[in-house]
């Protein structure tokens, strides 16, 4: 994969694992692997037992950072929530890999545990332990924002949690670029752990919030972005086309991409993976990674060859980035 050449405000270490780059994750002792993968399919458009298969080829080929929530997935007909948590948790009590892998996980989104009030973040931050079959969180998301919660209920309680050896570390997910300055400035103040990692929404379709609104506070607090979505729900994969949607179980979804401007960048893309023999996903998340402000990116795969396609090692010129760019 391109490695980010734009940091002059973070700094990476990597380290080559069986053709994966180990990144840290700036504020923290943490060293992940480039990709993150993301969980959000598990319970969803991947069963359990498929669910472990492709965790334990992630990890095969150097992969070691996993991101769930405890949300995920409780739009599934008959489902509550923490549906991947458990299967997670399930993988890693079978293997034995939890001092292997990083664990993420977010809350503050699931409806029977909504909010960010103290009470509510450590009933949840509990029931992920107890889904995850594990005694500490990596990085602690919140999923999203709440200001009906003042900010510093919020993150005293956060900080409790990581005073307690329960979570490591702690992001924000979902958030304005006002509301991540403001939280990490009264961290600042209280003298007290603060966001490391944003987790929002950022891919060649969708970027204008990211590099005009979010970047400079990434800037201000020497912190960086792990971005969901890196391939659009799919969109960049270049599975779908113009007014012919495939039966996908996000099919749906990602008719919001559907535009001009987004089918002439699909295009682009596909032209150049041709080019380089590579997949759109690992040509899309190439550029993700080159990306100011972006350590790693988040993205998932339903079965072995997403997965695959995910991790193809492409290296992109300075010219092919720009050309990906321009629109």
């Amino acid at each position: 994969m391109a490695v980010n050449r734009s940091f002059n405000f973070i700094i990476k270490i990597l380290i080559r694992s069986r053709h994966v780059e180990k990144v840290l994750i700036p504020k923290t002792d943490i060293l992940v692997s480039n990709i993150c993968l993301g969980t959000n399919v598990f319970g969803w458009s991947a069963d359990e037992q498929m669910s472990k298969t492709i965790l334990s080829d992630y990890l095969e080929k150097g992969g070691n950072f996993l991101d769930s929530a405890d949300k995920y997935v409780d739009w599934m007909p008959g489902n509550k929530g923490g549906e991947s948590e458990v299967m997670i948790g399930n993988w890693l009590t079978e293997t034995g890999n939890r001092e292997r892998v990083i664990l993420a996980t977010k809350i503050g989104k699931l409806p029977t545990r909504l909010g960010l009030s103290r009470a509510n973040i450590f009933a949840a931050v509990d029931d992920c332990l107890r889904r995850l079959q594990t005694d500490y969180i990596d990085i602690l998301y919140a999923h999203k924002d709440d200001q009906e919660v003042p900010l510093e209920e919020s993150l005293v309680a956060f900080n409790d949690l990581m005073k307690s050896g329960k979570v490591r570390y702690i992001g924000a997910s979902n958030y304005t670029a006002t509301r991540l300055d403001e939280a990490i400035l009264l961290s600042e103040k209280l003298g007290i752990a603060s966001y490391v990692t944003i987790q929002n929404e950022y891919n060649l379709l969708h970027r204008l919030k990211h590099e005009t609104e979010l970047l400079p506070v990434l800037k201000k607090h020497g912190i960086s972005a792990i971005p969901f979505f890196g391939l659009a729900k799919g969109f960049l994969t270049g599975k779908y086309q113009p007014n012919v949607f495939s039966d996908s179980i996000r099919s749906e979804t990602v008719k919001v991409y559907e535009n001009d401007r987004n089918w002439s960048i699909v295009d682009n893309l596909t032209r150049l993976a041709i080019k380089k023999n590579s997949s759109n996903a690992a040509i899309a998340l190439a550029w993700l990674i080159s990306r100011p402000g972006v350590i790693i990116p988040v993205a998932s795969g339903k079965n072995l060859k997403q997965l695959n396609e995910i991790f193809q090692e492409v290296n992109l010129t300075s010219k092919e980035l720009d050309d990906l760019t321009k629109y």
